[in-house]
This record gives C-alpha cells, structure tokens and sequence, in this order.
C-alpha cells in the first residue's frame, strides 16, 4: 500500500492542475485572493509557457479594469454571468471578441481597444500575442462540399444511444482489418490544448466542436471543411446529429445550448440552460420523445476555496427542451428545494445547502417506458442528502421523479477540502460521482438491466422499473480521479468498463494497489459477472504528466473495442478476450492538413467515431495534470 499525495481533483472538478501549479498543499488556511489564484483553471501546458507568455495577475493592467468595469456582475452579481472561473479559459481572442461585437457589445463599448485586450489577458493569464494565429484547414471545393441527403445519420451513439456501440454495416470496418490501421489525415485545434467533443458524422460528413468554440464539418475522406461555426465558448459535448429536423444539437462551457442547420452551420437558437453563473453543459444532450434532454453540471465545486464563499447554491438538473425553438418545457432538479442556511465556518461564511448533485452525464431516453435515466455528482456542501452520487428516473414528457438510488451515502465534497479550509464539508468526500452515462442493456428472456459505472471503482446493476440494486461489482479501487470516468460501452449484454484507477489521487485515503484496475473489463449485463480484464499496459516510464488507465469513453464494433489511454496510447482490443488487437502512440507529432505539426496527448473524455471504415478520435487533455494536445486524429486501413 501506499499513501495518497499528488494532490489532484476529481474530475468533477475544474482546478486540479491549478492547484499543482500553485504548489503544495500546505494545510494552512489561504487567503481570499491567494484562494482565488488556485481555483484558476490552468493546463498542463501552462505550467511549461514562457515567462515572455505569462502574465502576472498582481500587476496586469487589465485587473484593475476588469475590477471597475466587470466584477460586479462576473463574480456573483448577475444572474447567468459566467463567472471568472470560465472566463479563465476561454481564449482570449473570443473575451476581446465578445466585447467587441458579440453578446459583451454593450459593456465593451466604455473600454477601449487597448483595454479590451488587457481584460482578456488578465482573466487568460496570457499574453494575447502568445497565442498563435490559426491556420484554417483547407476548404471543400467541387464535389466535396456535397452534402449526401440519402446518408441521414443512424440513432446510435451519446445523444441517441449511450451503449456506444458501432453496427457493422454503420462501422465498416471487420475486425480482421483493425491490425492494419494507419492514419489518413490529421487536423490540429487551433489554439488548443485539449480536444473534448465527441466527433458524429452523417449526410456524408463530420462534425466535431473545439476548445475555441469552433465547430467543424468535415469531409471525411479528405479533411477539408463545408464549414465553420463558432459560438461563445468551448464545445466538450458530442455534436447531436438529428436526421428529422437536420439540424445539429450541442451544449458549451457557458451553459448555452444550440441549435444548428446541418447544411450551412448557421445558429438557429441558443440558450442559456440555468442562471448560475457556475452552470456548465459537460454531458451531452440527449435526443428522445420529441425533446431534447439537456444535462447541468456546475464548476462552483471551486468556489468553496475561496474561505469568503457561501457555498453553496448551485443545484444539478436535466433540462428538456423544444428541438425547434429552444424553449424550456421542463426542469428535473437533482436536490428539489433550494439550499437554506445550514450555519457559519469558523471564519463566520454562510454554508447553504444540500447543494450539487451536478449531472455530468448524457440522459438515457427509455421510449419503452417513456423514461429519462441519468446519474449524479457530489454534493457541495453539508449537508450530504439522498440524491448525491444516485441515479434517477423521471417522466420523459413531464419531468415527475419517479424513483431515484443512492449508491453512496454521505459524499458532500469541495475544492476547500484540497487546501485545508474551513469550507470544506464535514463528510468530507469522498467525491464518488455517477459520472458517465447509464446503459440500458436488453437481457436474457425480454428483459433489461441498467448498468451503471461509478468513481468507486463499481459497476452497478438496477431493475430500470424500480431502481432496485440488483447487483454491484467491484472493478477497481476508485478515488478522485479513479473508477469509471466518461463513458462504458456495450455489445449485446456484454458490458466493457473502463477503469482509471490513478494511485496518486489528492484524498487522505491509503491506496491498495492490490485492487487497481487500470485498464479494460468485460462484465455480464445480467448478474455482473466478469468475462474478462485487461490491465492497462505500463507505458509512461519518465514522461510528465502521464498516468495510465482509461478516462475516456470507450466505442465498440462487433468484436472490437477502442479506447483512448491517459498515456496517449489509443488501443483496439478484442471484444471477446481482452487482447489487444493494435495500438498507436497518439502523443508523436505528426504532419497535419494545415501544414503544422501537431501532437496529441492524454486521451480523455470523448470515444472514437467508427464510420465506414475510418476510426476518428481526438487527443490531448490539457487539464487535470494530464498531457495537452490538439490533434484530431482519422485512421482506416489501406486501400
């Protein structure tokens, strides 16, 4: 065994790379201000920048006129301001943009252009000149720029179907042919240091949003763009492809989802899901019933460092909208009534709560039983209630609860427990969110099981009509960043659960490494049996910022499943033994269509799209302490 030490947070959280930049934890209480700079959301990268790039808050001229012109309404004082927390990382092309001539028009016509610019670069922490100018990918011509009408996209996949698995006459691609897979084309982010958004395809074309809120629809054979999108800020969710409407559906790091037409990017609705200025879409919506279900999940986790902060207030939710209009039609709450006082810290702040439950997954739409599934995070503060780290079910055309589990009890956690203040709740963790989506996995004799995958390390399966714990199985260890991150997948009642399980996780628990699970496993949907485990290959030996393990969704085809490591390895394995079928090392650089060399990094968050014979996935997950990247990646076997 070992202790527990690196000091990182789970990945419900926003701030763990900040908090390693800041150096160690000390267990002194920290200062407002000192409190403030370790929530700053920092990457990787920017612990590696030049002096030349960085800029110093204490005396960055935009601070004092970010202090007289915008802290009033971004730290707290309007209702759907994002707050500071966001604005940290945004690039700062798209700060000086919005004060320009986007939705900051207005607030930004007092400043001037000079000021504009040193905002941006107080909140980025980065010279705005650092930041290299982009270079666009090649734009169709001819033939290209076609959309095929008669190619509508298949209701598979987050958005549709979260069981993340490719048919074959969808994927094209036989196992037989995985061994010989090679990279046709590669595009770099611009600006980026981590690439977050499930790529979808349809109509002949694929789509994939970026960290500068770019969306891009791509040929897939060639890599040329039919065009692009940008909107307010990063994209991390999947791109929802709807073959009725033929419009694309997304959320992004300001809470704002989206409606666009497939054909020519153009933005037919946005909304601002929830007024918390912490309120973020990190799942993906879903499609199902007519609606569209919009999961909320909340970065005020960090707020709590900051000893002056009353925390908290912010509460998880599935939003369902009307596809057409954007318009809200019902809003499910994690916790149902506000938070109310629940007494002072020892330095005299208000606690508020239950608080939390953020949902970071995508909802699981039932038309069986016309029903919306999906799990929850932690609660925030104290005190620690039922509906923390639980999976629900609720009316699909109403919004009603109809039953909720809690998996497990007691967990109300925040950042101030990281640094040793009073702000931290007295349940003290231990930050076991339901993370990715649940499955709903048809089993033996017309029946159904609702697997679902949790930060403890367990794989859990309920009775989808009652939520009755029908089995649990332990896969891993768990922990902050442990256990079941982003996203399982299934083929038929086999279920493949990926582990992070990383030995250094920022808690005070001791770690046993005779029960890590790093890597791959295969279970029976039905009684949780295991059928398989592959143990994630050790491959980082000196490398910075390198951990092995699966944080990202995973894809399956028959026979095949494809997962991104942490280490930047993207590995095929067979779907029946475990073994691994081919792998590459996604972190080397490589030649892209623009020209530039790019590489990627740590694999996290979004899978693979497998579609006629090509293999598309995004690496580099700049946050975290994990390896920054920018690389869209296409594979397929030669001709």
């Amino acid at each position: 065994m070992q202790r527990i030490g690196r000091g990182l947070a789970g990945l419900s959280l926003a701030i763990a790379a900040a908090v390693i930049g800041a150096g160690a934890v000390t267990g002194q209480p920290v200062s407002e201000s000192e409190a403030l700079e370790k929530t700053r959301i920092k990457s990787t990268e920017d612990f590696q920048a030049k002096d030349s790039d960085a800029v110093d808050a204490a005396t960055a001229p935009g601070r004092a006129v970010f202090v007289e012109h915008c802290a009033v309404c971004h730290e707290g004082g309007v209702p759907k301001a994002p707050s500071t927390t966001f604005l940290a990382m945004m690039p700062g092309d798209a700060i000086v943009s919005a004060l320009t001539s986007g939705v900051m028009k207005a607030q930004g016509a007092a400043l001037s252009t000079t000021q504009r610019v040193e905002v941006a670069e107080y909140l980025t922490r980065r010279r705005l000149s650092s930041e290299s100018r982009p270079v666009p990918p090649p734009v169709c011509k001819g033939p290209q720029l076609a959309f095929d009408a008669g190619d509508a996209p298949r209701p598979i996949g987050w958005g549709h179907d979260n069981r993340r698995f490719v048919p074959g006459d969808i994927a094209r691609l036989p196992a037989a042919a995985v061994p010989r897979l090679q990279l046709k084309w590669a595009f770099a982010f611009p600006g980026a240091l981590r690439a977050r958004s499930q790529p979808s395809y349809g109509w002949a074309t694929m789509f994939v949003g970026s960290q500068d809120g770019t969306v891009y629809a791509f040929d897939l054979d060639s890599g040329c763009t039919k065009w692009t999108q940008r909107v307010s800020a990063e994209v991390r969710t999947a791109i929802v492809t709807d073959a009725a409407t033929k419009r694309l559906y997304f959320g992004d790091l300001l809470g704002r989802a989206y409606a666009l037409d497939v054909f020519t990017g153009k933005i037919l609705w946005s909304e601002k899901i929830d007024d918390h200025p912490d309120a973020t879409i990190t799942g993906t919506p879903t499609l199902g019933g007519g609606l569209l279900y919009v999961p909320v999940s909340s970065l005020e986790v960090a707020q709590a460092a900051d000893p002056k902060y009353a925390c908290c207030t912010f509460r998880g939710s599935v939003v369902a909208l009307d596809p057409a209009t954007g318009a809200v039609r019902w809003r499910t709450y994690t916790v149902p009534q506000p938070p109310t006082e629940h007494g002072r810290t020892a330095d005299g702040t208000l606690i508020l709560g239950p608080s939390g439950a953020p949902v970071w997954n995508s909802p699981t739409y039932d038309a069986k039983a016309g029903r919306v599934y999906f799990g929850s995070g932690e609660n925030y503060s104290s005190p620690a209630d039922d509906n923390s780290d639980a999976v629900f079910a609720v009316d699909a055309k109403t919004g009603k609860r109809l039953w909720h589990t809690q998996l497990t009890k007691g967990d109300a956690w925040n950042v101030g427990c990281m640094l040793a203040v009073d702000s931290c709740p007295k349940e003290k963790g231990p930050d076991y969110d339901v993370a990715a989506s649940t499955l709903l996995i048809p089993i033996a004799d017309g029946g159904r099981m609702l697997v679902v995958g949790q930060k403890s390390g367990e794989a859990w399966g309920l009775d989808p009509d009652s939520g009755r714990i029908v089995w649990k199985r332990q896969l891993g260890h768990g922990g902050t960043q442990g256990g079941v991150h982003f996203g399982m997948a299934a083929e038929g009642p086999r279920v493949y659960v990926p582990i992070n399980d990383m030995p250094d996780t920022g808690d005070a628990r001791v770690y046993d490494a005779s029960i890590r699970g790093s890597g791959l496993h295969a279970i029976d949907a039905a009684t949780g049996t295991v059928l398989w485990n592959a143990r994630a290959p050790e491959a980082c030996t000196d490398r910075k910022f390198c951990d092995t393990g699966v944080s990202a969704a995973i894809t399956a085809i028959p026979g095949v499943v494809f997962a991104g490591h942490l280490d930047g390895m993207f590995r095929a394995y067979d779907g029946t033994t475990g073994k691994i079928l081919w792998q590459t090392d996604t972190t080397q650089p490589v030649r892209t269509i623009t020209g530039i060399e790019g590489h990627g990094g740590s694999m996290s968050g979004p899978g693979a799209l497998v579609v006629d014979g090509h293999v598309v996935v995004n690496s580099g997950y700049g946050m975290y302490s994990h390896m920054a990247g920018n690389l869209l990646m296409v594979f397929a076997p030669p001709q």
